[in-house]
């Protein structure tokens, strides 16, 4: 069984609870690119985006770096590689109850209607 830090997984989560943070991270997955240009398809101030990219930068999402004037971002994606194991548990627990739900309804079906054909 993985070990998850609980730290980890809330900034991760809270990062991506954010619409405008989700976009940025959409456009930083086609590549590096500054910050400025990152704020470009956002009607918000470069200090708002500065403190979106703050937030994915705690939460280890986005690496900043300076070349020269130019502040450069790029995706870091390891944190989201947990949360998706953290979700993949819980999605195959419920896979599994899905799976029992749907067996136990198609008997009831067979008693409920035993003639029907179509129960087989």
């Amino acid at each position: 069984m993985v070990n998850y830090s609980p730290e980890t997984l809330n900034l991760t989560f809270a990062a991506l609870a954010d619409p405008t943070r989700r976009a940025i991270l959409e456009r930083l997955a086609h590549g590096d690119s500054s910050v400025t240009a990152l704020a470009e398809p956002f009607d918000v101030s470069l200090p708002a985006i500065s403190k979106q990219l703050g937030v994915l930068e705690n939460a280890g999402l986005l690496v900043r770096e300076k070349d020269g004037r130019v502040r450069r971002c790029r995706l870091d994606a390891a944190p989201m590689k947990e949360a998706v194991q953290w979700i993949g548990r819980y999605r195959s627990f419920w896979e599994d109850r899905l799976t029992s739900l749907e067996s136990y309804l198609n008997e009831l079906q067979k008693q409920e209607d035993p003639d029907d054909p179509t129960n087989t």
